[in-house]
C-alpha cells in the first residue's frame, strides 16, 4: 500500500508517493502554473528518467488529474494502479480554532475548511480545491488534512494573544496561529532523538529558514511560542515578506501613496523582505552579490542574521534551559553563512558554533551537528521532512490510531529510523566530500554502536 501526500499552493502542486511496507519514497514531483497560460510538471519516479511536460492546467483539478495518470505510466510512472493508493493526506495552511490535530475529510470537514479562507485567502482555496480534487477523482479512498497550524496549539494564551480589542479575537478569530508546524514539529522529535532525550524532557529553538521563514521555541516536547501569526507575514526577514514592522507603516505608507489596503498587502508578502532590500529573494545569489561588495545585499544577510539572533534570545528567556538551536529548510540546510550570522555572539548563551563544522555542512542528506564539542548547547542542522510527518498522520487516521502528537508514536522517533532515499543521497555526497561524516549526527545508541563495532 502507498501513501499519495499533496501540498496544494496558490498556484502549484507539490506531491509524493510513500510505500508504507518498505518505508521508502516512489516517486516526488510538483505541477507549477497552475492557472496560468501553460502549466508545467517535473516528475522523479525511483530508478527512471525523470519527466518534464507542460500541459493546460486552469484550476488544480487537472493539475491532479495529470499527476494521477502519471503515477501509473509505464514509463515515467511509479505504481501499476491508482488501486495501490491507500490513503491521501493533505497540506493545509490554516487549520484556525477549528482544527488542532490532524483529522480525516469528511463533507462536513471541507465546509468548515470553507469557513476559513479569510484567514489563508491565498492559499486555502487550492488546498480545498485540491481536496475536493482528490476525492472525486478517487471516490473511497480516505483523504487526512495536516494543518500548518496545528503543532502551536499548545501555546499558552499570553503567547498568541494580540494586545488589540478582544472583540476582534472573539468577532474575527484575530490572534497567533503559527506556521510551518509538520517541519516544526519533525525537527523537534528529531532533535530529542539526536540529543539522546525524550520529547517531553527536551527544549529547542528551531529555524525554519526557507523563502518563508519561522522560529519555534519547543519547551518540553511542545510549541510555546512561535515567530508567524494570524498570517506567515510576521516574524524574521523572508525572501518577500517583510516580517515585523510598525503597524503604523501601512497608514503611513498608504496615505503618502494612494496605495490601497490590498496593495500594501501585496507589497508586504511579495514586494519585501530581501526582494525589497535589494531586488533578490533567493539567498544564493544574495549571499554572491553581498560577496562581490553589493552593499545592500550585504544588508539584507545582516538584517537577517540579526533578526534570527534576536528570536534566539528571546526564546532562550523563555525557554530558561536551551538542550539546541535547530536550523532546517532551505536556507538553513545549506546556508552556512546565514547559520553563522545567526550564532556568533551568543557564547554567553552557551551556544558555541564552530565554523569548520558548519562550513562541511552542506548537505540536505545528513543530520549534523556544527557546534563546537565544548558548547553547553548543541546546534544541529535538520533536513525536515514535512511529508512524511502528513505520510504517518494519514496513515494512522485511516487505520484509526492516530492522537495528539504527544501521544503518538512517529517512525522517525526510533533510534534506527533510516530515510533510505536520503541514505542513498548521502552515499554520493560523501563520495565528494569524505569529511562531511565526521560531523553526521546520531543518536547517543547508534553512536555508541558505531564506537564499539557492533
Amino acid at each position: 500500500m502507498v501513501i499519495l501526500t499533496l501540498n496544494c499552493g496558490s498556484s502549484s502542486a507539490k506531491y509524493q508517493v510513500y510505500d508504507w511496507e518498505e518505508k521508502d519514497v516512489l516517486c516526488v514531483g510538483v505541477v507549477e502554473r497552475i492557472g496560468l497560460e501553460y502549466s508545467t510538471i517535473e516528475q522523479k519516479s525511483a530508478g527512471k528518467e525523470e519527466y518534464h511536460e507542460r500541459f493546460v492546467s486552469p484550476t488544480h483539478k487537472e493539475a491532479i488529474e495529470l499527476i494521477l495518470k502519471m503515477l501509473v505510466d509505464p514509463e515515467y510512472g511509479c505504481i501499476n494502479s491508482l488501486d495501490e493508493i491507500g490513503a491521501v493526506g493533505h497540506r493545509v495552511l490554516h487549520g484556525g480554532e477549528l482544527f488542532k490535530k490532524s483529522t480525516l475529510v469528511t463533507d462536513e470537514v471541507v465546509e468548515q475548511l470553507k469557513t476559513l479562507i479569510p484567514l489563508g485567502p491565498l492559499h486555502m482555496p487550492a488546498n480545498i480545491m485540491g481536496i475536493e480534487a482528490a476525492r472525486k477523482l478517487m471516490p473511497g479512498v480516505p483523504n487526512a488534512i495536516v494543518m500548518d497550524t496545528a503543532f502551536h496549539q499548545t501555546m499558552p494564551e499570553e503567547a498568541y494573544m494580540y494586545a488589540v480589542p478582544y472583540e476582534w479575537y472573539t468577532k474575527y478569530n484575530v490572534r497567533r496561529y503559527g506556521f510551518h508546524g509538520t517541519s516544526h514539529l519533525y525537527c523537534s522529535k528529531r532533535a530529542a532523538l539526536l540529543l539522546g532525550k525524550e520529547s517531553k524532557d527536551t527544549n529547542v529553538i528551531i529555524l525554519h529558514i526557507g523563502n518563508g521563514a519561522s522560529a519555534c521555541a519547543v519547551k518540553n516536547g511542545v510549541c510555546i511560542e512561535t515567530s508567524m501569526g494570524l498570517t506567515p507575514l510576521e516574524g524574521l526577514v523572508m525572501g518577500t515578506r517583510s516580517g515585523d514592522i510598525d503597524p503604523a507603516i501601512v497608514a503611513y505608507i498608504s496615505s503618502n501613496t494612494g496605495l490601497t489596503t490590498q496593495e500594501m498587502d501585496t507589497y508586504l508578502n511579495k514586494k519585501s523582505g530581501l526582494m525589497g532590500l535589494c531586488g533578490m529573494s533567493d539567498r544564493r545569489d544574495v549571499h554572491e552579490a553581498a560577496k562581490s561588495g553589493n552593499k545592500l545585499a550585504q544588508l539584507g544577510v545582516d538584517m537577517e542574521t540579526h533578526r534570527i539572533k534576536k528570536y534566539i534570545g528571546a526564546y532562550a528567556a523563555l525557554l530558561g534551559r536551551v538542550d539546541a538551536i535547530v536550523f532546517t529548510a532551505g536556507v538553513g540546510e545549506m546556508g552556512e553563512h546565514i547559520r553563522k550570522g545567526a550564532c556568533e555572539g551568543l557564547e554567553n548563551l552557551g551556544i558555541m558554533i564552530d565554523d569548520e563544522k558548519n562550513d562541511l555542512s552542506h548537505c540536505r542528506n545528513a543530520e549534523t551537528c556544527i557546534s563546537k564539542d565544548e558548547s553547553p548547547v548543541k546546534i544541529f542542522v535538520i533536513p525536515t521532512d514535512e511529508e512524511l510527518v502528513i505520510t504517518e498522520d494519514a496513515y494512522a487516521l485511516m487505520n484509526g490510531t492516530y492522537d495528539i502528537h504527544t501521544n503518538f508514536h512517529y517512525t522517525f522517533e526510533d533510534p534506527d529510523y533510516v530515510n533510505k532515499a536520503r541514505a542513498r543521497g548521502l552515499k554520493e555526497n560523501l563520495k565528494k566530500n569524505p569529511q562531511l561524516e565526521r560531523i553526521i549526527a546520531l543518536p547517543p545508541q547508534k553512536a555508541a554502536c558505531s564506537v564499539k563495532g557492533c
